[in-house]
Order: C-alpha cells, then structure tokens, then sequence
C-alpha cells in the first residue's frame, strides 16, 4: 500500500505542474486585457502628458481664440513641427514652435494680423510670441482654403503651391505633389485626433493639470 501511494505522489505532481501550464497563458491574458482596459480608461489621464504634452496652454488657448483656430489644432502643429522646441531651428530658417519664417511673421505684422508692438516678429523664439504668429497663420489660411487638410497642407508647403493644385484640377490630400507635404498631413492630423481624444474639455485643462 506504502508503494502504491508513493507512485500515485510522483504521478500527482506532474499532472498538478501540467495545470499550472495550462493555467498561466489564460492569467497571463487576463491580467494584459485588464491592463489594456485600464489604460484605455485613464489614457486621457495618464498618457496624454506622454504621446500628446502641452506647454504654453494659456497662450495657445488664447492665441487660437484670436484667430479662430481650434487649440487641439494648433497643439497638433507644434508637435509635429519642432516637438515642442520653442529654440527649434531648420536648415530653411523656421524659426521656434510652430516653425515659422520670419518673412511670414513680417508679413502677417504688415497685414494686420497680428500687433507687432505686442509682438515682435524678429523674437520668434518667444513661445508667446511664436504662438501667435503661427495662430495667426492658420486663421489666415482657414479664411483662404475650405477644408482642415487644404489648411494643414498649405502650413506645409504654403498657400500658392495648395491653390495652384487645386486650380490645375486636383483635390487635397490626392492632389498634392510632395512626398513631404503628404507625410507632413497624415502626421498632422493623428496628432489632431489624438489630442481631440486626449483633452475632451480642451486644452486649457492642461494649464491647470
């Protein structure tokens, strides 16, 4: 009887060894689907701050209401522009945040877009001041163009080349000629949506987080 005991323990194990196996994957899975589940839950919460930062949320909130634009929008340029380097520089002479020449700033001052007395076009490194020139910008285009990707494209590559593809008979985004522009206009718009998604009150919550 000792024996036969003995034999069924060392049976026992492997078949007891044998359910943990069988056991981990399926925990292994529900422990990840409760992991996903939280984090789609808390995503505006806890990653916004990670894959959709804001700074400057005052500025850009009141800077985009100036000029008509949507904050999450401007937001969505300044990431995909310089990732929110206010000091950003490019190898064509974009100049801060929203990456913008100066001959346009001077322009927009000349125009009456903005006050250059309040905000110097030739201090484009300011974040504030960075701001509302690239809002301004926008607001212009938003006035000229009728729809968000003309908007975002002409951004890029600027209003004359956006017009001229329209006006030969194209659309946007299938009329745009440059590779740049077309990556330039996705990379916009899930910036967009994710910042739509991650800030539903809006942006100006950030300034208070």
């Amino acid at each position: 009887m000792a024996g036969r005991r003995r034999t069924r323990g060392r049976v026992a194990r492997p078949v007891r060894l044998w359910r943990w196996f069988r056991v981990l994957p399926v925990a292994a899975l529900v422990l990840t689907l409760a992991v996903c589940g939280t984090l789609a839950t808390f995503s505006t919460t806890l990653l916004r701050p990670v894959f959709y930062p804001v700074e400057h949320a005052e500025a850009i909130v009141a800077a985009s209401e100036r000029h008509g634009v949507d904050p999450a929008l401007t937001c969505a340029v300044i990431k995909c522009e310089s990732s929110w380097d206010a000091e950003a520089l490019s190898s064509a002479g974009a100049v801060g945040l929203m990456q913008l020449m100066p001959q346009t700033a001077r322009d927009l001052a000349e125009m009456g877009l903005v006050d250059p007395g309040a905000y110097d076009p030739a201090d484009l490194t300011n974040a504030e001041t960075n701001i509302e020139y690239g809002c301004a910008y926008l607001g212009y285009l938003q006035g000229q163009l009728s729809s968000l990707d003309e908007i975002v494209a002409a951004y890029n590559a600027g209003l004359g080349s956006v017009q001229g593809w329209i006006l030969s008979g194209g659309s946007i985004p299938d009329g745009i000629e440059y590779a740049e522009t077309r990556a330039y206009l996705e990379r916009v718009r899930l910036a967009y949506e994710g910042y739509q998604r991650s800030y539903p009150a809006g942006i100006a919550v950030a300034a208070t987080a």
